[in-house]
């Protein structure tokens, strides 16, 4: 059910089936002309139906809205091209808009992804069957879909409301957060989340993203948010939670850094197995198969990031990475 967070601005509740992260916050801004949705879920059924219902409610239907992409992840991406039906336009941050190039693009961004991770010493067999059901491949939206670029500073107007683009780089190479400053109103789309951290992982092409990530956090701060409206779970004070997020962090960098002098080579697989994760799993062994490419994508971006601070070496030995500190 839509729920009114400012006169004509609704939260749209898209659920995330099977998901852990439960369910997406989209975003919608009525207009006299054009309306705005920021974010849409999977290209799946569930969220399809979750959706389109809402907008009912709303009196709108495909066709009626404008999307506006946070990131290019595809539990925002996946309806964008159907919720804009043929005459809404699409919006996505220049450095993200390389999922929508080609489906030739797309599939080598992650067969590269499939072997950097096997290379980290993710087992083959898993890397494989996660492949073949994996959500953020096949509930993508359509290659070829038309959308429009944007770059930092870029401004969007809609039912009165001028937001403004600003780049947050981290959790994906063009994440982008959106401002409202008369209202003190930021749409943070998965920049900063109040109940669980954001997946920092390593990108193909975007070297030490951990980094770029706690730059943006520090960029975000200074903004005089009131009203801080993330793309999942529930809301909070943003300054305190970037303040907990770098901590966060800076722990994550210490605890790699302890296990790594207590046990020199390690692959980021062996590493994420010995680290310190929220999860409902006793032991690594027992994590699910798709957690574990999060948690090791993670490891990787903290690996990353030591590198560039020269704290840790890499080897490469048989087509496999090994980490040792410095």
């Amino acid at each position: 059910m839509p729920e009114e967070i400012l006169k004509n601005i609704y939260r749209l509740p898209v659920p995330l089936t099977g998901n852990p992260l439960k369910e997406l916050n989209t975003y919608l801004i009525k207009g006299k002309e054009r309306n705005l949705l920021i974010d849409t879920g999977f290209r799946c059924e569930d969220c399809r139906q979750a959706l389109f219902a809402q907008l009912a409610e709303l009196g709108l239907q495909p066709g009626d809205v404008d999307v506006l992409l946070t990131h290019l992840h595809s539990d925002h991406t996946g309806l964008c091209a159907e919720a804009a039906g043929e005459h809404g336009t699409i919006y996505i941050s220049g450095r993200d808009n390389y999922m929508f190039q080609s489906q030739q693009v797309w599939d080598d961004y992650w067969r590269t992804a499939k072997a950097n991770m096997t290379a980290q010493g993710f087992p083959r067999s898993l890397v494989d069957g996660l492949w073949q059901g994996n959500a953020a491949y096949a509930m993508a939206p359509p290659r070829n879909t038309p959308h429009i670029r944007l770059q930092d500073g870029d401004v969007l107007e809609v039912g009165g409301y001028r937001l403004c683009a600003v780049l947050t780089p981290g959790h994906t190479p063009g994440h982008m957060c959106f401002w409202m400053e008369n209202e003190g109103v930021m749409f943070l789309g998965d920049h900063v989340l109040f109940d669980i951290s954001p997946n920092i992982t390593a990108w193909n092409g975007f070297p030490d993203a951990l980094g770029t990530y706690l730059q943006s956090l520090q960029k975000i701060r200074e903004y005089p948010v009131t009203l801080a409206l993330p793309a999942h779970r529930g809301r909070g004070e943003l300054n305190a939670r970037v303040d907990a997020l770098l901590l966060h962090h800076e722990r994550r960098l210490d605890e790699t850094m302890r296990i790594l002098r207590q046990q020199p080579g390690l692959t980021a697989y062996e590493l994420a197995g010995k680290m310190t994760w929220r999860i409902r799993a006793r032991n690594w062994e027992e994590f699910p198969v798709a957690q574990k490419w999060f948690a090791v994508g993670e490891t990787v971006a903290h690996l990353e990031h030591l590198l560039a601070l020269g704290q840790v070496k890499a080897l490469r030995e048989n087509g496999i990475v090994r980490y040792t500190v410095l």
